[in-house]
């Protein structure tokens, strides 16, 4: 259950970490610049820790699907980015390839 926790850790920071990047302004402007930088180096943390227990392709598969996903959602509010119907159908499909992962494969944890 801990390895979970520690992968949610690490999407919401790399989230957080890719939702200021753009306003850091090529890293020209300080506090977005020093959320992009502790951002990612704690969701790598958090991503090493998942992986001492979950197979590195089902935790990066989980990782960067959902981290699509909620970028998507924070750009399409916080930002004014249109998303049009295929945009939406396909991060449908990746949320859907993540929870069916989740919930049925047998390769989340080591034998």
């Amino acid at each position: 259950m801990q390895q979970w926790v520690f992968l949610s850790v690490a999407i919401v920071c790399e989230v957080a970490a890719t939702s200021a990047l753009k306003a850091s302004a090529g890293f020209t402007r300080l506090w977005p610049s020093v959320i992009v930088t502790i951002g990612y180096m704690t969701a790598f943390y958090f991503l090493s820790l998942t992986l001492k227990t979950v197979p590195v392709g089902v935790a990066y598969a989980i990782w960067s699907g959902a981290g699509v996903a909620l970028i998507a959602l924070i750009a399409w509010i916080f930002l004014g980015q249109r998303l049009d119907m295929p945009a939406l159908i396909g991060m449908l499909f990746i949320v859907a390839g993540v929870m069916i992962i989740n919930l049925y494969s047998k390769a989340t944890t080591h034998a």
